[in-house]
């Protein structure tokens, strides 16, 4: 059984940071290609960034040089570190994984607000 279960989601201010964690079970992180997800109120489903099993990463154009996305093997996590973050970066962050179907966590609530 597949699950992740996002954490780290908070209130912030314009400018500061956060890391999000998702750990993993049923599955290994670093033999699948792992994503993050946000949705906004009223707004649709986008794809924030990636990792492959190679270790490469892809990102949204909005979030390119603010956001990084890496693993921890030994933990079987991958973390989302946002930076600069701004009100627009307000959403629910999910992960997700494509592993004989598609899996997402729970979701994690961030808020970037003065």
């Amino acid at each position: 059984q597949v699950q992740l279960v996002e954490s780290g989601g908070g209130l912030v201010q314009p400018g500061e940071s956060l890391r999000l964690s998702c750990k993993a079970s049923g599955i290994m992180v670093s033999d699948n290609i792992m994503r993050w997800y946000r949705q906004a109120p009223g707004e649709a489903r986008e794809l924030v960034a990636g990792i492959t099993r190679g270790g490469n990463t892809n990102y949204a154009n909005s979030v390119k040089g603010r956001f990084t996305i890496s693993r921890d093997h030994a933990k079987n996590t991958v973390y989302l570190q946002m930076n600069s973050l701004k009100p627009e970066d307000t959403a629910v962050y999910y992960c997700n994984v494509i592993f004989n179907g598609q899996f997402w966590g729970q979701g994690t609530q961030v808020t970037v607000s003065s």
